[in-house]
């Protein structure tokens, strides 16, 4: 799954191969896009070339292939990469969701497990592009878990290292538009970012607080900053 303007930078590629054979420049994404700096548009070429949409050929400057396009356009030369408004949250299908203890009998409140969808990456560092689409599953016992809809996301990055979250840990999220000041939060910024946060309301301003000295703390308008969840369990592998 693509966010909005990954996809229109894709598009704008794509297009702009068709036309010509060559790609446009940074400069000319970042004003295609809107976007006040060319680092943005950095951010938007990694992820669509983690994503496998794609590739940088080496040795040659500006030089980019589009691999495929989203699945409701044809790759190299049918209709354009999907557009449209960003839907209410950037997680969607079917997520763990775990019934309130007083509607789950005795025997299934004590044995039954949880499906948790792991929906990719998280940062907790510098900012990576927005959330990907499930990659697998995990089993949990209700007990690590809230009543609601839940899933799980790979840390990367030290920013949070200090509230115990370490690179490489798996971060159980339960889904939510909203937190309280002090919560650990998935955060999407500006509709492009995905962080993991410890999130702190400051009169009409949304500062996202690192547990590391090393990170200083962002601070945004209530516009540019949407919850996608709240932390609610961790995983770690030794």
């Amino acid at each position: 799954m693509l966010t909005k303007k990954q996809s229109d930078l894709l598009r704008f590629i794509h297009e702009r191969l068709k036309e010509s054979g060559v790609p446009p420049s940074f400069d000319e994404m970042k004003d295609a896009l809107d976007l006040r700096s060319k680092s943005g548009i950095h951010r938007l070429i990694l992820a669509l070339e983690e994503r496998g949409f794609i590739r940088r050929l080496p040795n040659r400057a500006r030089a980019l292939e589009v691999l495929r396009l989203p699945e409701s356009a044809t790759p190299r030369g049918g209709g354009g990469a999907r557009g449209g408004k960003f839907a209410p949250s950037v997680i969607q299908g079917n997520l763990g969701r775990v019934r309130p203890l007083q509607e789950r009998g005795d025997e299934e409140a004590g044995q039954q497990q949880v499906a948790i969808p792991v929906m990719g990456r998280i940062a907790a560092g510098t900012p990576i592009s927005a959330i990907q689409s499930r990659s697998h599953t995990i089993s949990l016992p209700p007990e690590m878990l809230t009543a609601g809809e839940h899933f799980a996301l790979e840390v990367r990055g030290d920013s949070m290292i200090e509230a115990g979250i370490l690179d490489g840990d798996t971060v159980v999220i339960k889904k939510q538009d909203y937190a309280d000041t002090g919560d650990i939060v998935v955060a999407l910024i500006e509709d492009e970012e995905a962080t993991l946060k410890r999130l702190r309301k400051r009169g009409a301003s949304i500062a996202l607080e690192a547990a590391n000295p090393a990170y200083e703390t962002r601070i945004f308008g209530p516009d540019k900053v949407r919850i996608q969840g709240k932390l609610v369990s961790l995983l770690r592998k030794y």
